[in-house]
């Protein structure tokens, strides 16, 4: 497989280390430095970009690739109230494209364990909280991981009505406690507490290998899809 990394900071140097020890080749490395190759990369020259920038330039990178006829999956959060943009281009051109906030398998299995949790908590005396806590190079907070979990609550817990980047004492709203410190690959929790008890579930990566390696899993089963796509998608084919 031939692999444009988009964003070549830690993550992508990640998945081209993984990506190489599986026998693929990597075309393109595309940095603040050198965007003018974006224009290079398309299904001639590359089978899948895997887009891993900045919240800034996320969406320009994935433009400039898909109007040129590549496929892409990006992790890059911060930018997605553009994604219905993304969306019509991909339709109108029959083009290719899947973003998740998180590429582990083991974080989206913790989303489906979320929303399965929030639906028997709703309504119960509990007060919900969560945390996230990432590396100090993070550009957003909250995580699009946090996110994704607020969201998976609302849509399971009707009488909850939104997410706020703070604690709350709103039994309608959920806050979620951003922490930023050093060499943190990534932890989410998601606690229902009374004075009585502590009810949590967690995931800590331990690694960000995981990410890199689930990453390159997605770009692998990607090459042969064509539409927008989700994580969704991807697992319901692994079943």
């Amino acid at each position: 497989m031939r692999i444009a990394l988009i964003g070549y900071g830690k993550m992508g140097k990640a998945i081209e280390r993984l990506a190489m020890q599986r026998g693929h080749q990597v075309t393109h490395r595309i940095d603040l430095s050198n965007l003018k190759e974006l224009s290079q990369i398309n299904s001639e020259t590359t089978d899948v970009a895997i887009e891993f920038s900045t919240p800034d330039t996320a969406y320009e990178n994935i433009i400039t690739v898909l109007k040129n006829g590549g496929k892409v999956i990006s992790g890059t959060t911060g930018w997605l109230e553009k994604l219905p943009e993304i969306e019509r281009l991909v339709k109108e051109s029959d083009g290719t494209f899947l973003h998740a906030a998180n590429f582990s398998l083991g974080v989206n299995m913790f989303f489906a364990l979320n929303e399965w949790l929030a639906a028997r908590m709703s309504g119960r005396s509990y007060h919900l909280e969560m945390e996230e806590i990432h590396h100090t190079e993070k550009k957003d907070a909250p995580s699009g991981t946090a996110i994704r979990l607020a969201e998976g609550i609302l849509e399971a817990d009707k009488l909850k009505k939104s997410w706020l980047n703070d604690t709350t004492t709103d039994q309608t709203k959920i806050g979620i406690i951003s922490k930023r410190e050093p060499n943190v690959p990534g932890t989410h929790t998601v606690s229902y507490a009374t004075d009585m008890e502590l009810i949590e579930i967690k995931h800590t990566a331990k690694s960000r290998d995981i990410f890199a390696a689930g990453a390159i899993d997605v770009a692998e089963w990607i090459t042969h899809k064509t539409g927008m796509l989700t994580i969704k998608n991807y697992l319901n084919d692994l079943q």
